[in-house]
């Protein structure tokens, strides 16, 4: 699958590759009001990686529905909207609208957004904010509720087993983690937010150790995420244990980068005359 805030709504990459190959894609972050999102510039590339700060901007939930949905709808893949909010009500009211699109199995709750009433501190940085929002979608949103953790957290497995225990059905991970990067010659920062979220290759192995921690510590299906660029990336990924992959910073670099990675997949599978990816899901040998 794609990765939300790297793929656009299908649309842009659907010139490019046969979007019907893909098991899904993660549309653009989507919130209850519109935001125009932070100033510029708001990326910056690193080595191995790329910073961004793009701040959630999309045109709301509103426009999504009426303008964006009949576009995508018939797209030969699920379609899945990332939800994000600024309070628990923000998520819940968006969660609400979204609920009766008849082709939107699912949405992926991004708890990494700044919690506005909790000062700022991120949904998911704590069990007891994590939980209280998935526990609050839960009881709006009736379809297949997917949580998307942050990793700028001690203990990412707590925090899986918090949003397990108040009904997600899968966890998605991991979110980009908080960076920044400095301009010497200017003396100032490259970002006009100070700081932004890191994500590209350079984060992989650490991604890699959460998804493994996470599958030791629930039950629910994972879907692992962070700098794959390739069909081995994948491959350690659902060693690890994660169920689905989603493939993000790599789609700037190659758009095709997807359908290739699924061409990897199957060619690996049939070297090794496995029948289904699923056998590989966290078969993770030990020495």
């Amino acid at each position: 699958m794609t990765a939300s805030g790297t793929f656009g709504y299908g649309t842009e990459y659907a010139d490019f590759i046969d979007l019907g190959r893909l098991g899904g894609v993660f549309v653009k972050g989507t919130t209850l009001e519109p935001r125009q999102g932070n100033d510029y510039p708001r990326m910056a590339e690193t080595p191995s990686g790329m910073l961004n700060s793009v701040g959630l901007q999309n045109k709301g939930v509103d426009y999504f529905v009426e303008h964006l949905y009949p576009v995508i709808r018939d797209y030969d893949t699920h379609m899945i909207v990332n939800v994000s909010g600024s309070t628990i009500e923000d998520y819940v009211a968006c969660a609400e609208k979204l609920a009766g699109l008849e082709k939107m199995p699912a949405i992926e709750l991004n708890i990494s957004c700044p919690n506005v009433k909790e000062g700022g501190m991120a949904f998911g940085t704590s069990c007891a904010s994590a939980a209280s929002v998935t526990k609050a979608v839960r009881e709006v949103y009736p379809k297949t509720l997917i949580v998307k953790l942050s990793p700028n957290v001690t203990d990412i497995a707590e925090i899986a087993r918090a949003v397990e225990a108040e009904g997600a059905d899968a966890v998605s991970l991991v979110n980009t983690f908080l960076g920044m990067a400095i301009d010497v010659e200017r003396r100032k920062p490259k970002l006009s937010t100070i700081t932004g979220g890191l994500s590209g290759p350079c984060i992989k192995p650490i991604a890699l150790r959460m998804v493994w921690q996470v599958f030791h510590a629930v039950q629910i299906p994972i879907i692992g995420m962070g700098g794959i660029t390739d069909w081995k990336d994948a491959i350690e990924f659902i060693l690890a244990g994660a169920d689905a992959i989603q493939i993000g910073t790599y789609n700037f670099v190659d758009p095709a980068a997807s359908v290739k990675i699924v061409d990897g997949i199957n060619d690996y599978l049939d070297r090794h005359h496995i029948s289904s990816v699923n056998e590989l899901v966290g078969r993770l040998d030990s020495f």
